[in-house]
């Protein structure tokens, strides 16, 4: 029996042992854990000035576009080296040649009939003259004399059939010059549908042109752009607004300027946008045109540009740089203590450098503009002031919802690399703790 209760008793006093040493231990000592300071790069806000920058965007297309039609029929006998896509000609150039012989022929009709005509009015006017001698010599007043008798209406039908020869010729004339297809103005070829040996008709289409003096762009505007833009009416006409184009040719962004040079005063039922019209003096750089600026690279017909406007100039405004605005439209602060304090913004228009606010921040804040990882409210933060070289002042400003729809792709971007960086902080904060 004593046997049997032995094993017990040995683990009844190891139970009783262990729970009086757990009971009986002394506290651990506790390691302070150090508060790491995380390095970051922080600037000064200054109230500064804001120029307002509109963006939009549209189409080169042509000022004038002609369809040539012809208004003879014959073969077409000559085509001009220019009259090919692409080809460029001057006002007055030839361009098509169909052959003149009928109306060369007609024209030489015309004028024969013409000299007969006018002899037949020779020959009724010494008449006239004869009959009035012959109706005095019966010695009664002119008066009394009939028409017929002083050949009168033969006088005026001989008239009116030379008035009759000359517009036949002059008609006559006007189709053998159709013959001959010149340009209406300084321009480029778009289309040729004829060539050499084939008869066209009256009203077939020979080809397509354009003219090349300047292209227009049209550009839609919604409020909010013309909420941000000064006024372009007609009593601007002497101040045009300047614009910069910015278009992508073989995979290159050049820069053209252009100029505002009307409104068109309509709404836009299907956007509820109003358009407005820029101007683009020689795009093809083809004219030697004196006063204007020359165009260093052609703008092609058809290009999709982008135009930037200048607008309203906004005072008391902060220029935050890009790379400091956090998700959720939010900013870290370094305050007195340099612990990181978040606070929520709302940009109210942007460049390709800065977010511009006019709330929500305070003269002389000290904003972070580099990568913190995941900012915690409240951390410690080693600031190291930046000074930019660049004058905010000289910004320019676009509207902040189109400017941050451009930058959705950078905005998820950094949110990636927060949550990248998210594991690296933990781990040091762990192995911090043990």
């Amino acid at each position: 029996m004593k046997r049997k209760l032995l094993p017990i008793a040995i683990i009844g006093g190891a139970v009783i042992i262990s729970i009086a040493m757990n009971l009986l231990k002394p506290p651990p000592l506790k390691a302070e854990s150090p508060d790491t300071a995380v390095a970051v790069k922080t600037k000064i806000l200054h109230r500064t000035q804001a120029k307002l920058l509109v963006e939009s965007q549209g189409t080169v297309l042509p000022r004038t576009r002609t369809s040539l039609t012809s208004e003879v029929s014959g073969t077409v006998l000559k085509v001009s080296p220019h009259f090919v896509v692409g080809g460029v000609f001057k006002a007055g150039d030839l361009l098509l040649q169909l052959d003149p012989t009928d109306y060369e022929v007609a024209l030489q009709r015309a004028n024969a009939k013409l000299i007969s005509m006018n002899a037949q009015l020779t020959f009724e006017q010494a008449r006239a003259v004869q009959a009035e001698k012959e109706w005095g010599m019966t010695g009664r007043p002119a008066e009394e004399a009939p028409l017929l008798a002083l050949r009168k209406p033969y006088l005026e039908e001989a008239r009116a059939n030379v008035l009759q020869a000359e517009a036949e010729v002059k008609q006559a004339r006007l189709k053998l010059q159709r013959a001959t297809i010149r340009a209406p103005y300084t321009g480029m070829v778009a289309a040729k549908t004829v060539d050499i040996g084939q008869y066209v008709t009256v009203g077939a289409i020979l080809g397509e042109t354009f003219a090349i003096d300047f292209a227009e762009v049209r550009l839609p505007l919604t409020k909010r752009d013309l909420s941000m833009m000064n006024s372009f009416s007609e009593a601007d006409k002497d101040h045009r607004l300047e614009i910069t184009l910015r278009g992508s040719i073989d995979e290159n962004i050049t820069e053209w300027q252009a100029r505002l040079v009307r409104s068109e005063g309509v709404i836009n039922q299907a956007n509820r946008a109003l358009y407005i019209v820029a101007q683009i003096d020689d795009p093809y750089a083809k004219l030697e045109s004196e006063g204007s600026e020359k165009v260093t690279k052609p703008l092609l017909m058809g290009t999709f540009v982008t135009a930037s406007i200048g607008g309203k100039t906004i005072d008391n405004t902060f220029a935050i740089p890009r790379s400091a605005l956090l998700q959720g439209n939010k900013v870290a602060l370094v305050d007195a203590e340099q612990r990181l304090r978040l606070r929520a913004i709302e940009p109210i228009f942007a460049d390709s450098d800065y977010y511009y606010v006019s709330q929500g921040l305070d003269e002389g804040d000290e904003i972070i503009i580099s990568a913190v990882g995941v900012p915690i409210d409240g951390m410690k933060v080693s600031p190291e002031a930046v000074s930019e070289e660049k004058a905010v002042s000289s910004g320019k400003a676009v509207s902040s919802g189109k400017a941050l729809s451009e930058e959705k792709a950078l905005s998820e971007e950094k949110a990636h690399s927060q949550h990248t960086t998210a594991g690296d902080i933990e781990q040091e904060a762990t192995s911090n703790a043990e």
